[in-house]
C-alpha cells in the first residue's frame, strides 16, 4: 500500500513540473522544431543548421554561431543560440543564421514561434529579419521589431509569410542580420525553442 502511495505521489509530482514548464504546451499544439537544449546538432527535427556569410572572403562582414547555456528561462540543463553578428562593412553586408526543417508539414499549425533576446554587454540590433523557405527556395521575409535585453516570446501568423506558398513542406528557417535594419551593426542575440505552434 505504501509503495502505491509513493508511486503515486511521485507521478503527481513528475507531471507537475512537466505543466510548469514555459516551454511544454499540449500534445498536438505545437510541433518542436528546434530547442537546442543537447548542445549540438542535429536539431530536434534532425535538420542542420549554422551560421552563413554573404561573402567569406569578406573579413569586415560575418556571423559566428555558439551554443550558450541556458538561464532561468528554459531547462538549466540545456542551451539556447548565440549569434554574434557583424555587418559594419564598407561592402553590402548580410549575414546570419540557417536551418533546415526536412520538409516538415505546418498544415496543423498556424503560428511560428520563438525566444529571442539580445546580449546587454556587446550590444544588440532591436530589429531582425526571420525567413521561412518551402519547397520553393524562395524566402519569404518577416521583420522582428523592439528586441530587448530579456527573453521574449515572438508570435509570427504563418499568415505573415506571403510568399510560402505550400506549408506542407517547409524546408528552412533563417535568422538574418542586414547593413539596413541593424542597429548597431555589431552585437550579439540569443534564441531558442523555435516551433510550430496552434494559437
Amino acid at each position: 500500500m505504501k509503495n502505491k502511495l509513493f508511486s503515486s505521489m511521485l507521478i503527481f509530482a513528475l507531471l507537475s513540473l512537466v505543466v510548469s514548464s514555459p516551454f511544454v504546451m499540449a500534445q498536438g499544439t505545437q510541433l518542436v522544431l528546434a530547442d537546442f537544449n543537447s548542445g549540438d546538432k542535429p536539431n530536434n527535427v534532425g535538420g542542420d543548421f549554422g551560421s552563413w556569410d554573404k561573402d567569406p572572403e569578406d573579413d569586415t562582414q560575418g556571423t559566428q554561431m555558439a551554443f550558450e547555456p541556458d538561464d532561468a528561462l528554459a531547462n538549466p540543463a540545456g542551451y539556447s543560440i548565440r549569434l554574434d553578428y557583424d555587418v559594419d562593412s564598407a561592402n553590402p553586408a548580410y549575414n546570419g543564421f540557417w536551418m533546415k526543417l526536412g520538409g516538415e508539414d505546418a498544415r496543423d499549425f498556424n503560428t511560428l514561434t520563438f525566444y529571442i533576446k539580445g546580449d546587454i554587454e556587446k550590444g544588440f540590433t532591436k530589429r531582425v529579419k526571420v525567413e521561412l523557405k518551402d519547397q520553393s527556395g524562395k524566402p519569404s521575409p518577416y521583420v522582428v521589431a523592439n528586441v530587448t535585453g530579456e527573453w521574449q516570446k515572438v508570435s509570427i501568423p504563418f499568415e505573415k509569410f506571403r510568399r510560402v506558398s505550400d506549408w506542407s513542406r517547409i524546408n528552412e528557417f533563417v535568422v538574418v542580420f542586414d547593413d539596413m535594419n541593424s542597429r548597431p551593426k555589431t552585437g550579439s542575440l540569443l534564441i531558442d525553442q523555435v516551433t510550430f505552434s496552434k494559437e
